[in-house]
């Protein structure tokens, strides 16, 4: 592998104008495939495998035409003080507003009169018409979005208040300003670590393509794979993440090349077969992780996975080949002036010069953690342990508008409906009756109904509605609670353990379906999901860790760091969106259960991303006892080379990250929050304190691997030993090797 991608890099830096116009034409063939793309012609939102999935399907069978999934929209109308809704004039508005509603496009499949519907309130203050659409909300084209809320605002001008809710004005979630303030600090601290702006504009420059190409074609393909908005916004997430990450780790190295004397040929080559090995092995963790989410058997976060791997791969596949080939275009701005005079000085001076270097920050800390290993582990672990404690109150469910900010007029709408018929009615939940196996359809829908009625926490249950064949019908049941808490959960789980009791009486099948019940099935599916899918992506990266590092201890341990740091993650998330902690301060309007894809996203995104610092980090230490250290020594030449550089890997990250906070769209801030806590918890505490404490206590024992197991694993040389005696068998003439000073010099 590093013999390989040594040959790889000097190539890239020989015929860097091939290769940047490569990159180049990709970049620009991925723009013009977006550009031209349609919009995606469908984004359902199917749930293999359950209950409410399998009333959906049913009722595309029995009820054609019905577009059981189709979009949504509930026009809300409040009187003024001292009116109601059922005064003539204010009767007469909602009626008309019926009519134009219907008119305003093809695509209405139904609109439900509130007069009619029973949606008036019983003090009359409040009424809300019902609008059905024939396409889901992806499918919803621009004229009846625009045709919807042109019927609004017109409605308004009576004087009546009026909010549009429903999935039917979905639209692509403003990130606001502090992305691109994530980005600034990003530049800030490349500047920092480099102290060359040429050098710090490199990997952002070779992110921002690689995102561009990721983005570009996620757009262009979406119409083709049913790709949604949140996709992009992840695939920008990750993407820019890794790919700034990714960069900084050639780059470091390749700056250290030419501090060891090497010609920028031979440095570019080396820093792609030694650091490069480390970005190919810490971007597989990344991609098994993400790829790995297809067990959990949701399509759309099968799609939001395969995306994002596919920016991640890009971000390694530029990091390899793009970022050599605009070394070579850097010349010696690779480093800034003051760093290019030193070492002028210290390559005229000799080698020997080298030990009178002082020792930085990264030698210092390391020596600190050498001579107390166990105090700061033990600091370490109860710190992470204390984090992780709201986690044991974790609650899961799905956003709904009641989660959407005060200011938007969905919120408004929800909160409207839910002062004014009960906060059930946000969500009515949907009972199918599979009648075709009674004797008698219409008497087995009746006992549903009265049984369902009977429940606790209950407000209402709709007559029930039968398809032309008579052979199956749909109830309406409007819970007492909001659709997205635990007592509407567990209604639902109620009326379910009911269905087996009307199977055996009645002979008709019961489902419960809508979007509510869709929601409940998703939370259950992801809670199946987790420890399959914990064994499998942990499993994998251990095997994958366990032939970079020929150690069975190492990714044991980084394993089992990663698991600390995710559930103090995900208890920081606890504290904030479910208990309010400091909710002002991140912008969180509407605290409540946290979203159920939660703790299996975090799984498979931060474990990849856990891997890259603990990759570069240990492979170092790896390197170096390999070439005669000792573990201890080999611990502090770990980090006097890697801990500057991951720690600015780390911020950026996390400055990335938590540009997302600002997201309008809660589960995107959700998101953005989450990982960028696990990032500053994986990186500061396991990464730089719990790994070096733990191979202070193991030493020698850190690094063993049983003999027979030794033979069994492939020999991919991530630390470059074969790279370096090959190199020492190989003549100087070979290498091309120049003199130093010459090529440091040279533009």
């Amino acid at each position: 592998m590093a013999t390989f991608l040594y040959k790889l890099g000097r190539f890239a830096f020989r015929r860097r104008g091939f290769v940047a116009l490569i990159w180049v034409a990709l970049l620009a063939v991925a723009g013009v495939g977006a550009a031209t793309a349609s919009q995606p012609a469908n984004d359902s939102f199917s749930i293999p495998g359950t209950e409410a999935q399998k009333a959906f399907d049913l009722l595309e069978q029995r009820f054609p035409g019905g577009n059981a999934d189709g979009a949504t929209a509930r026009v809300v109308f409040r009187a003024p003080s001292g009116e109601k809704m059922t005064d003539p004039d204010n009767k007469a508005v909602v009626t008309k507003t019926v009519a134009d509603l219907k008119a305003s496009s093809p695509q209405v499949a139904s609109v439900a009169d509130p007069y009619q519907a029973q949606a008036v309130s019983k003090d009359g203050s409040t009424a809300y018409i019902l609008t059905s659409y024939k396409v889901n909300s992806m499918e919803l084209k621009g004229p009846a979005k625009d045709g919807l809320k042109e019927v609004g605002e017109k409605a308004e001008k009576s004087g009546l208040k009026v909010q549009i809710g429903g999935d039917a004005l979905q639209e692509m979630p403003e990130t606001g300003s502090t992305e691109i303030i994530g980005i600034a600090i990003s530049a800030v601290v490349l500047a920092i670590t480099f102290g060359s702006l040429v050098a710090a504009g490199l990997p952002l420059m070779t992110a921002l393509i690689g995102v561009g190409i990721g983005i570009s074609s996620i757009t262009a393909l979406a119409t083709t794979l049913g790709l949604s908005s949140t996709t992009s916004t992840l695939a920008m997430m990750i993407g820019l993440a890794v790919g700034i990450d990714y960069a900084l780790f050639i780059v470091s190295r390749y700056r250290a090349e030419l501090a060891e004397g090497r010609d920028r040929e031979e440095a570019a080559g080396r820093a792609v077969g030694t650091a490069g090995s480390a970005v190919v092995f810490a971007g597989l963790t990344v991609v098994i992780a993400l790829v790995g989410l297809a067990v959990v058997n949701i399509p759309m976060l099968t799609k939001m996975g395969f995306a994002a791997a596919g920016t991640v791969v890009i971000a390694v596949l530029i990091a390899i080949s793009l970022i050599p080939a605009v070394l070579g275009f850097a010349g010696k701005r690779v480093f800034g002036r003051k760093a290019r005079r030193r070492l002028e000085e210290r390559l005229a001076a000799g080698p020997d010069a080298s030990a009178e270097e002082k020792p930085n920050m990264g030698t210092r800390w390391a020596r600190f953690v050498l001579r107390r290993p166990l105090m700061v582990l033990l600091v370490a672990v109860l710190g992470l342990g204390a984090a992780a404690v709201p986690a044991v109150s974790l609650e899961l469910g799905l956003p709904d508008d009641g989660s959407q900010p005060v200011s938007s007029q969905k919120r408004q709408a929800y909160d409207a409906i839910s002062d004014g018929f009960g906060p059930g009615y946000n969500g009515p939940l949907m009972v199918v009756v599979d009648a075709k196996g009674s004797d008698d359809a219409k008497g087995a829908a009746q006992q549903v109904r009265k049984t369902i009625t009977g429940l606790d926490g209950v407000a209402g249950v709709s007559p029930a509605t039968f398809n032309k064949a008579g052979d199956t019908a749909t109830l309406t049941v409007i819970s007492k609670y909001k659709p997205s808490s635990i007592d509407t959960e567990n209604l639902v789980g109620d009326i379910r353990d009911e269905a087996s009791g009307f199977k055996a009486d009645t002979g008709a099948e019961v489902l419960v379906t809508g979007q509510t019940g869709m929601n409940i099935d998703i939370s259950q599916k992801l809670n199946d999901a987790l420890v399959p899918y914990l064994v499998l992506v942990v499993g994998l990266a251990f095997l994958l860790l366990m032939v970079v590092f020929r150690s069975v201890l190492v990714p044991l341990k980084a394993a089992l760091g990663f698991l600390l740091s995710v559930v103090a993650a995900l208890g920081a998330v606890v504290a904030v969106f479910q208990w309010g902690w400091l909710a002002d301060l991140f912008g969180v309007e509407e605290t409540g259960p946290i979203m159920s894809m939660m703790p299996i996203f975090m799984i498979g995104v931060v474990f990849g991303l856990a891997m890259d610092y603990e990759v570069f980090l240990v492979t170092r230490m790896r390197e170096a006892y390999v070439h005669g250290e000792r573990p201890g020594q080999a611990v502090v030449t770990g980090f006097r080379h890697g801990a500057r550089v991951v720690t600015a890997a780390a911020i950026i990250m996390i400055s990335v990250f938590a540009g997302f906070i600002g997201s309008s769209e809660s589960m995107i801030k959700m998101i953005g929050f989450g990982l960028a806590t696990a990032v500053l918890f994986d990186a500061f505490v396991v990464r730089m304190a719990i790994v070096p404490a733990v191979l202070a206590l193991l030493g020698k024992a850190a690094w063993w691997l049983p003999r027979w197991l030794d033979r069994a694993l492939p020999n991919v040389d991530v630390e470059g030993e074969g790279l370096r005696k090959q190199l020492e068998a190989t003549p100087a003439a070979q290498q091309h090797d120049s003199d130093p000073d010459a090529e440091l010099t040279r533009v």
